[in-house]
């Protein structure tokens, strides 16, 4: 496995490309693309804007975005996928410039902790490591926070990443480094 890949992570470079086709040709194809990414890319709105109303509104603004700007879409490097969450990027950063409210915890209520069969010492400690966590991922800085979601929730390679943020593979891999070390001494905590 490549050292860019994230365990389970499947490819959008092969199975992308006739779909933006098909969607360039008639708009109506675009719904396959939508079907495809609604999951990730409302994760990534709700990892981090925290709110689920505001990141529906994010990743519907998103898809709107994209399906009014397929027919520039090139394959000239980027995949449709980091042309995507690129396009994500933008709207996350225009609804946290405007936003005149206190931003939520990212993850709150994204994990539910309902198995009737485990024991509740269990949960109590799977309750407090996800507590120990979005607390952690709060505090980094928002590329790092950034950079962390998508690697690891979305799974984009370090060059989707890059596209997304406009910063190069090699920065990205800096910036997961860093993030990687500084979640590992804040949960060491």
């Amino acid at each position: 496995m490549s050292a860019d890949r994230v365990p389970g992570e499947t490819s959008s470079v092969d199975g992308d490309l006739p779909d933006v086709r098909a969607a360039q040709a008639n708009r109506a194809a675009f719904a396959i693309l939508y079907r495809r990414y609604l999951d990730p890319v409302y994760g990534y709105c709700f990892y981090l804007l925290g709110d689920h109303h505001d990141a529906e509104d994010a990743t519907e603004r998103t898809f709107l975005a994209a399906l009014g700007a397929i027919e520039r879409f090139r394959d000239e490097g980027a995949t449709f996928r980091s042309w995507l969450f690129r396009i994500a990027h933008n709207q996350l950063a225009n609804a946290l410039r405007t936003r005149d409210r206190q931003r939520t915890d990212p993850l709150d209520g994204a994990q539910e902790l309902t198995a009737a069969s485990d024991d509740p010492a269990r949960l109590v400690s799977l309750a407090d490591d996800a507590r120990r966590l979005r607390a952690a991922l709060a505090s980094l800085s928002e590329d790092r926070r950034q950079v962390v979601v998508l690697r690891f929730v979305d799974g984009l390679t370090a060059r989707e990443i890059g596209v997304v943020l406009g910063r190069s593979d090699g920065a990205v891999r800096v910036l997961q480094h860093r993030a990687l070390r500084e979640l590992a001494v804040l949960l060491e905590r």
